[in-house]
């Protein structure tokens, strides 16, 4: 029986492609998947390679050489569970499971403390870069045992993406680090993309300029220190046309944004640990406003609101554009990076944030310029709590914060919605008070909760109750 250097359970498009890049670097590959459409289409892209599909986990187990090294590629949740609890009696310890999917972060960490008394080590991915990321090279988020990686850091390294870099892969953590920075990843995206959008509304709305137009500004913006995947792809989608009605095709798609959980997971650990992360809230929240669809039609004819038309100099404020994006896409960075390093010291991951920028890029999907120098920022000062206040970061906040906060006055004159717009702003503003008016709340909550509140002119711990309705 021929014995395979790797296997892949889940075959569809991703686990498909993942196995042909690992093929491509030399790499023998069985897989596995319980649809069998699923199997013999695999099947049929992998005839004439070093390649085979097997009828069962225990097949599959059988002809991988010792030790097994198996990447999971199913739905997050129940089926990667499944998947174990079937694989586990076909498995001995030393082997190696990759979970490769959207996987919330704890879920790895258990799975990972279920699976010690076996000796089969757990690996919790993040891989980013989408179908074709994973064909030719995707970011790479590996997190579990040390010692698991280094034994599949050869067949991960050389299928990622690679820059001057080297390859857009690193060990990130202990137990569930992986999943936890391909989340806080996905939580940036949802932000970048929110702001994109925004940007592509305030276009069309205040200017009433046709999506080939304003694909054509994101395309001239892609060679500016805005250059990002994200910007591309917007440019290219923009400048797409319908074949069928002969329209632009982002023009015949139905607002309604879908969400697979991330950018959700990342909100809710936001709240958990404590840290503001308002630009990717306000995206999560307008992906749910965007789901309210029907209601937003029918509320469209009895609101009234004012007209979106922009009345001064056309190319100036679409420069004033640019710069405010430039701005608030600097926001996201920094509020997913305070986020991994509050989650680092909570979860004891011990993440290493340059790292981390510079395994994002390439091949994943916020690979952007942007990231070489958030990259330099954290190597130069790894105890870096926020990135706004690196000095080179600091400089752009300082000096174009004019131009986000005049779109930001903008949008509401013209009656568009610019929620993540208006939250990077204000993270700014709420970021580089001295004094916060909480102090207000404090006395709030002391009067009528005995909640107690710090003073200023005590020392700091030590607690204080006003009876507020005595004088």
């Amino acid at each position: 029986m021929s014995q395979y250097n790797f296997g892949v359970i889940g075959l569809g498009v991703m686990g498909q492609n993942l196995a042909l890049n690992i093929e491509s670097k030399g790499f023998t590959v069985a897989g596995f998947d319980l649809d069998p459409e699923k199997a013999r289409a695999a099947g049929r892209k992998w005839a004439g390679k070093q390649m085979a599909t097997t009828g069962s986990r225990q097949e599959l187990a059988a002809v991988l050489e010792i030790p097994r090294r198996i990447l999971i590629m199913v739905p997050a949740g129940k089926p990667v569970d499944a998947v174990i609890q079937d694989l586990k009696p076909h498995l001995a310890a030393g082997d190696i499971l990759i979970d490769g999917g959207n996987s919330f972060f704890q879920d790895t960490d258990r799975r990972g403390k279920e699976l010690e008394p076996s000796g089969i080590l757990y690996i919790g991915t993040g891989v980013s870069g989408g179908e074709e990321g994973a064909l030719l090279g995707p970011a790479i988020m590996p997190g579990g045992p040390e010692e698991a990686y280094r034994k599949v850091e050869p067949i991960l390294t050389a299928i990622a993406a690679k820059t001057d870099d080297g390859p857009c892969c690193a060990y990130i953590g202990k137990g569930g680090a992986g999943h936890y920075v391909k989340m806080v990843h996905n939580g940036i995206e949802y932000a970048i993309m929110e702001l994109i959008s925004e940007v592509y509304d305030i276009l069309k709305s205040a200017l009433g300029l046709s999506a080939p137009e304003i694909g054509k500004i994101f395309a001239a913006w892609n060679e500016t220190e805005l250059n990002s995947y994200l910007i591309e792809i917007t440019a290219a989608v923009l400048g797409h046309t319908d074949p069928e009605t002969g329209q632009p095709t982002v023009d015949i798609i139905v607002d309604k944004a879908g969400q697979k959980g991330t950018g959700k997971w990342t909100s809710q650990n936001a709240l958990d640990l404590g840290i503001a992360i308002p630009t990717i809230n306000a995206a999560l929240e307008g992906r749910i406003l965007s789901g309210a669809r029907e209601e937003r039609i029918a509320a469209s004819k009895i609101l009234r609101g004012p007209v979106a038309k922009y009345e001064g100099d056309a190319e100036a404020f679409i420069e004033t554009l640019r710069k405010a994006l430039r701005l608030a896409i600097v926001t996201c960075y920094a509020q997913g990076f305070a986020l991994m390093r509050e989650a680092s010291k909570e979860y004891g991951y011990d993440l290493h944030f340059s790292e981390i920028a510079r395994t994002w890029k390439g091949g994943c999907i916020i690979r952007a310029k942007l990231l070489e120098p958030i990259k330099q920022a954290f190597a130069q000062n790894p105890g870096l709590v926020n990135l706004l206040i690196d000095p080179g970061f600091s400089e752009i906040v300082n000096d174009q914060q004019v131009w986000l906060r005049a779109i930001v006055m903008e949008a509401p004159k013209l009656g568009v919605p610019a929620l993540a717009l208006a939250a990077s702003l204000i993270y700014i503003d709420a970021y580089r008070r001295e004094r916060m008016p909480a102090n207000l709340l404090q006395a709030q909550r002391d009067y009528f909760g005995a909640h107690t509140y710090e003073r200023l002119d005590k020392p700091v711990g030590q607690k204080f109750h006003t009876n507020w309705q005595q004088n």
